[in-house]
């Protein structure tokens, strides 16, 4: 017997939107199945904007899904838009209402009152701040591959570009193509199993950012509130050197940010980085570690040379008494991902680099997991 229409929507339930990661059946993208004799089903699928980037990975998935069950061996897939209504009702339903949380207590973002969902206590995600204490040190390579690095480990993960006059995220972790648009819900485009966000996807390719601090801020304030995150384990957010207005909104946007200091072994470095350990003090954000980047170069005859001095990163630890992650060596490689977008984590997970960012990440994981539980039914009133 050849199988039914219920069958087939049935077969269907595990196939996911590729960027809203929920079941096309779930978002009711599904409109139509038609079982015909002689091996073919017609279905058709309605896409939530047009033009959709991955119309042709839906396909696939829809098609390897249903081809599977008896009966079938060829699926005849149409397509249609969802109209704006059914795009409202679907940012509703996956981003909640704005109304519904203004006033909440909450720290309060852009969208039309919503709040943070990361600064409700309720929240799963931790947001891990990469900090630096000046330029040049390797910031967002370790940020890009920390966060590979974490997504090869199983968990959800997402990065926000918070450096946006020199931002770089988009590049180094290879996304190609732009932010979909839900009824003012932006999706962000995702790379090696993590999404990103960055102003660099609404400039013009080498157009300066030139905005004073209010700009910043609200900024900062859309990619917390107006991206559909879908509650990643991991939020990393890749700061702007020194202790400018996006480290003061932040500590407000993310009270229970956790932050991580880049450094070099060089000392003159480790002093500047200290002071980003100070900004992050006065503003009551925790520092959690140091990672120490460019420990060592291993030259072709085996030697380690210490290029940038040696034990910066160790005393920047002790000093702020948090633990010293892991020594990053100097290799082209890494470098050469970040211009390619490639993270060396994600095409050379074995390599002496990849390796320390693993274990990095999951000394993040599981070393340092919060102590404290955060119960949303208990509120002081």
């Amino acid at each position: 017997m050849p199988a039914t229409a219920d069958q087939v929507l049935d077969a269907l339930r595990p196939v996911q939107d590729p960027e809203l990661h929920r079941s096309i059946v779930d978002l009711r993208m599904v409109r139509s199945i038609e079982v015909h004799d002689g091996g073919s089903a017609s279905i058709l699928v309605a896409l939530t904007i047009a033009g959709c980037p991955l119309r042709a990975e839906i396909q696939r998935r829809v098609s390897d899904a249903v081809t599977v069950l008896d009966g079938i061996d060829r699926v005849d897939l149409d397509f249609t838009v969802m109209t704006d209504d059914e795009r409202a009702e679907l940012r509703q339903r996956l981003h909640g209402d704005p109304a519904a949380t203004a006033g909440s207590g909450q720290a309060q973002g852009h969208a039309e009152g919503r709040a943070i969902p990361f600064s409700r206590p309720g929240s799963r995600t931790r947001p891990l701040l990469v900090a630096s204490g000046k330029g040049g040190v390797g910031k967002s390579s370790v940020t890009t591959n920390l966060a590979v690095a974490l997504a090869a480990q199983g968990h959800s993960v997402g990065i926000v570009d918070a450096d946006i006059y020199g931002h770089s995220i988009p590049r180094m972790l290879g996304t190609d193509r732009e932010p979909t648009v839900i009824d003012q819900m932006l999706v962000p485009p995702e790379a090696w199993g993590v999404r990103c966000i960055s102003i660099g996807y609404f400039v013009p390719k080498g157009q300066a950012v030139i905005w004073r601090g209010p700009m910043l801020h609200k900024a900062l304030e859309q990619f917390l509130t107006d991206v559909y995150w879908d509650d990643p384990e991991f939020l990393l957010i890749d700061m702007p050197p020194g202790t400018g207005d996006i480290a003061i909104s932040l500590s407000q946007y993310l009270p229970r940010g956790e932050v991580f200091v880049v450094t070099t072994p060089q000392p003159a470095a480790q002093e500047v980085a200290r002071l980003s350990a100070a900004m992050a003090e006065k503003v009551n954000l925790e520092v959690r570690g140091v990672i120490e980047n460019m420990s060592w170069f291993t030259g072709d005859d085996g030697t380690r040379y210490e290029l940038f001095g040696a034990g910066g990163g160790q005393a920047l630890a002790e000093d702020l008494g948090v633990p010293l992650l892991g020594q990053l060596p100097l290799v082209p490689a890494l470098r050469a991902g970040g211009d390619t977008g490639r993270p060396i984590t994600a095409v050379d997970p074995g390599c002496e680099a990849s390796q320390m960012f693993a274990r990095i990440a999951e000394r993040i994981a599981v070393e340092l997991k919060p102590k404290r539980v955060y119960h949303p039914e208990l509120q002081i009133v």
